[in-house]
């Protein structure tokens, strides 16, 4: 997955990520053209999620999102521009 692929896409980050902060992924995302969403529906096309996901995992596997651990979004995010890495502070 390279950041274009992100693009246009609706997203949901769900969990703890031991490696990264949340709100720096989430404007890097957004700076790559993706939505991010609050909660997973229909609309949501990626998950990422950290430890502990929950419900929010549960929904996305029984509507067929794809889904993704924290290791495949630092991929993503060291891929993108420099401006948009997000490492924890």
């Amino acid at each position: 997955m390279t950041p274009q692929d992100l693009a246009g896409k609706t997203i949901v980050l769900t969990g703890k990520f031991s490696e990264l902060d949340r709100a720096a992924a989430e404007a890097a995302l957004v700076r790559m053209g993706a939505t991010i969403g609050a909660s997973v529906t229909k609309a949501t096309q990626i998950l990422f999620v950290g430890e502990r996901a929950g419900s929010k995992l549960a929904k996305a596997q029984s509507l067929g999102v794809a889904v993704y651990d924290e290791a495949a979004l630092k991929v993503v995010l060291a891929a993108a521009p420099a401006a948009a890495a997000a490492p924890v502070p």
